[in-house]
């Protein structure tokens, strides 16, 4: 058996994200959605349509994000990343409790809620607005030349280090679905995350990033996150 991934995971200080079609980012988003989501979870396909109602909101980044414990039931999840299972486990260890299930949605790195929950997901975005890191940092992105370029700025009195991490995006992804809980059905996943990339450390500095297109693959949209915490 291999070493299981570990992630220490705090404040998310910044985000942008941009489609690989267009020139710049959008305006600073008010929140990162992440729902940690499941093809063999017979109680995920309304929180991935939520997901798909978030995704269309552009003050939001909305991510689905796939997880592979639920593969045993008899569906092996055709999305899913170990490094998900991780990053969900993580985000349990820093709040400190044992809250990792699907369809579970984690707002700005901090507060976690029913996917399915749309309600939830907002009261969540405006409670960890509370807290003077997050989202606090600006990020600028910008395609060109067939690169993109990431430019993280100055840290202010909240924020002073973290990782800077690219994820790539498959805008909708329909899979159907032969066995388990959802035999027989076709969902669409939005805003999958098909590949991660650390672009590198942060601390406090202002630094740019520049990324050759080629090596993003074929996402549709590139969402960029600065992040309190390690992984390895």
């Amino acid at each position: 058996m291999g070493m299981q991934r570990r992630i220490a995971i705090t404040a998310t200080f910044a985000a942008a994200s941009v489609a690989l079609g267009l020139s710049s980012a959008a305006a600073e988003p008010r929140a990162v959605i992440e729902l940690f989501t499941s093809q063999g979870c017979s109680s995920c396909p309304p929180a991935d349509h939520v997901l798909g109602e978030l995704a269309r909101d552009p003050s939001l980044i909305a991510m689905s994000l796939p997880i592979d414990y639920w593969d045993y039931l008899g569906w092996k999840d055709t999305l899913a990343k170990p490094r998900h299972t991780a990053r969900q486990r993580g985000y349990a260890h820093a709040r400190g409790d044992r809250e990792v299930y699907t369809p579970q949605v984690v707002v700005n790195g901090a507060v976690h809620v029913l996917g399915s929950d749309k309600g939830a997901i907002e009261r969540a975005i405006a409670q960890t607005r509370r807290n003077a890191a997050t989202l606090s940092l600006p990020v600028k992105l910008a395609v060109a030349d067939d690169k993109l370029t990431v430019n993280v700025q100055t840290a202010n009195a909240a924020a002073s280090n973290g990782e800077v991490w690219l994820c790539a995006l498959s805008k909708d992804v329909p899979v159907a679905i032969g066995r388990g809980e959802n035999h027989g059905h076709t969902i669409t996943y939005h805003n999958v995350v098909r590949r991660w990339m650390k672009l590198g450390d942060w601390t406090g500095g202002a630094h740019t990033f520049n990324v050759p297109r080629n090596e993003i693959g074929t996402a549709d949209t590139v969402a960029v996150i600065v992040q309190g915490g390690s992984s390895d």
